[in-house]
């Protein structure tokens, strides 16, 4: 029979318990709609920009440094649009900095696990940028194991992600590509669809093969090109300005994609987690009830028995 007191003592565990999982369920509803907004006003942006993008790389053949200013490895276009022989890939992996989000961050790396084993079949090493501190905690435990590189990590990017941070991590993907320390940039985070789903994307930047890919556009829309596009000052210049842009817009959006998606995440477990605690707390109940009525019952039938035992 169980203890009444250990029953009691579980109940009221359970529902602290179901108080902390509410209450994030309903920080995360909050901030997940502030989220999806920005995620939702991004990428009209983010389309237009790869659309022009595409525009003016398709009237340019030949990349040329001559006359242009390169201060930072991002704004060194002509070494960032060759394509060379892969050696190395650079992936980007954009995982949360807190747990509590149900197989969010599970799936991530699963997903990068497989590629960089994917990458090590085909004699590619893998080198890696990695966002979150639950990436970089499971990343570095496996790097010696599986063979990859930890690169560079990023763990006081917030929840509310800025082009400052995204410029900061392009920086250096960008140093990265020009020394030929790798050669290939790619991304893999979380595409937020609504709240109750998301689905994990690796989004390839650099060689640049299909710029709406790079956006995990997967539309079959074809957008003209214009063969008598004239650029002022001229397009090496332009290239210069817009492939950074481009480059720092996609891991932007890649960020806002996946704090979107963790916050999704994170309210789906916690109303899930809430209502487990409800339903152990109806059965627990139930059996605290059961337990108390044997108690009565078996108190009952003592003293029924001693007061019989007198009357003998």
């Amino acid at each position: 029979m169980p203890n009444l007191l250990d029953i009691k003592a579980r109940i009221s565990s359970i529902q602290n318990t179901k108080k902390i999982t509410k209450a994030m369920k309903m920080v995360a509803a909050a901030k997940v709609k502030r989220s999806q907004v920005k995620v939702l006003a991004a990428r009209p942006f983010s389309k237009a920009l790869a659309e022009a993008f595409a525009k003016v790389l398709s009237c340019n053949e030949s990349f040329t440094p001559s006359g242009l200013k390169i201060e930072r490895a991002i704004d060194n276009y002509p070494v960032l649009m060759q394509k060379r022989e892969q050696k190395s890939a650079g992936i980007l992996v954009v995982t949360s900095n807190r747990g509590l989000a149900g197989a969010y961050n599970a799936n991530v790396l699963r997903f990068v696990m497989k590629k960089i084993q994917e990458y090590k079949n085909n004699g590619i090493d893998s080198k890696l940028f990695i966002v979150g501190t639950k990436g970089t905690a499971f990343l570095k435990r496996r790097a010696e194991q599986y063979g990859f590189e930890i690169v560079n990590t990023y763990t006081k990017i917030s929840q509310e992600p800025n082009s400052s941070n995204a410029l900061v991590i392009a920086e250096d993907m960008a140093k990265a590509f020009v020394d030929g320390s790798i050669d290939s940039i790619e991304i893999v985070t979380t595409r937020f669809r609504n709240m109750m789903s998301y689905k994990v994307e690796d989004w390839k930047i650099l060689p640049v093969d299909d710029v709406k890919k790079a956006l995990g556009d997967e539309s079959n829309e074809q957008h003209s090109v214009d063969p008598l596009m004239e650029f002022e000052p001229d397009a090496d210049h332009i290239l210069q300005k817009i492939v950074p842009m481009f480059i720092t817009n996609i891991i932007y959006q890649a960020l806002l994609e996946a704090v979107a998606s963790e916050l999704a995440a994170r309210m789906t477990a916690m109303s899930s987690a809430t209502n487990n605690a409800d339903e152990m707390i109806r059965i627990l109940t139930i059996d605290y009830n059961k337990a108390r009525q044997a108690a009565i019952t078996q108190e009952i039938s003592e003293v029924v028995s001693g007061a019989d035992a007198l009357k003998q």
